[in-house]
């Protein structure tokens, strides 16, 4: 927080355990240990008064939570992890505990796996409300648009091979305008933001809020754990047939969304001053690789 945002950042972190105390009194709960992998928010277990397990969730980026909120409020009743109670103005949620709270990731058959994200992805279908807040697909891959910008002059060295890039704003002007029904999606449905709720039931965290394609949902959690079971290429070309299949998805659209993503990826390495670009253009060349 502090490199991101100085002073504030550290302003901020610095009043994090009084208004953790101010969140306990407020909401009714005793504050626990927090999680070990924490970034950019802060999240520590609670529990409340009635004994069941719960999260509170504290962000320096209060519209980010409040976005985040407001899915999760939308997905009510689709598998979503519930909201008990959140004030924006504090940037403060707290949440549902799930119990026990075990990651997707930890089922290690690759088929199995996909299996259940294919259970949860079809709960979570919702056609975009009308009004949204949320960014449109064209907003959500600006960092391409950006990079044109920075590099089109043709002073600068381009970084990236042209050809990927031109070929993912075709991939890009081509789904958006092909796209029949617009959904909100989660934006970071991979295997980490779904986890175990009791023995069978499984639900998603921190959703980011998009508004497009049905397609595009499948793609984060393509990209993760691709060495299961197999080298990379024949992983995803085993999920996307699966998703294909049990989903009713059309799986060249998936390859495209996944093409795009990939040069999305380099994009926002080079904008945060990144040299490892390579990993986005190994990614769109693996998708590219299944759209036959």
């Amino acid at each position: 927080m502090h490199e991101l945002y100085g002073k504030q950042g550290v302003a901020w972190a610095e009043a994090l355990p009084d208004l953790i105390t101010d969140c306990a009194d407020r909401f009714g709960f005793s504050p626990e240990a927090p999680f070990s992998n924490l970034s950019y928010n802060f999240v520590l277990r609670a529990k409340l008064s009635n004994g069941k397990p719960a999260v509170l969730k504290l962000s320096f980026m209060k519209e980010e939570l409040s976005k985040e909120v407001s899915v999760l409020r939308a997905y009510e009743g689709r598998g979503a992890i519930h909201v008990l109670d959140a004030d924006e103005d504090w940037g403060v949620a707290l949440l549902e505990g799930a119990d026990p709270g075990t990651p997707l990731s930890a089922i290690e058959d690759d088929a199995k796996a996909t299996n259940i994200f294919c259970e949860v992805f079809q709960r979570l279908q919702l056609p975009a409300p009308a009004g949204s807040r949320y960014p449109s697909m064209k907003q959500h891959f600006a960092a391409i648009e950006r990079y044109r910008e920075r590099f089109g002059d043709g002073e600068t060295a381009a970084p990236l091979p042209e050809s990927w890039v031109e070929n993912a704003e075709e991939c890009l002007v081509y789904l958006i305008n092909t796209t029949e029904e617009n959904f909100l999606l989660h934006g970071d449905l991979h295997h980490d933001n779904i986890l175990r709720q009791g023995e069978e039931q499984w639900v998603v965290i921190d959703p980011k809020g998009i508004i497009g394609d049905i397609h595009f949902d499948t793609v984060q959690y393509l990209l993760n754990y691709m060495d299961r079971g197999g080298d990379c290429e024949q992983v995803l070309r085993g999920r996307i047939a699966i998703m294909a299949e049990r989903l009713g998805l059309d799986p060249r659209r998936i390859a495209m969304w996944g093409v795009v993503r990939g040069v999305l990826e380099a994009c926002w390495t080079i904008e945060g001053g990144g040299t490892d670009w390579h990993r986005g253009i190994q990614l769109t060349e693996l998708f590219a690789k299944c759209l036959d």
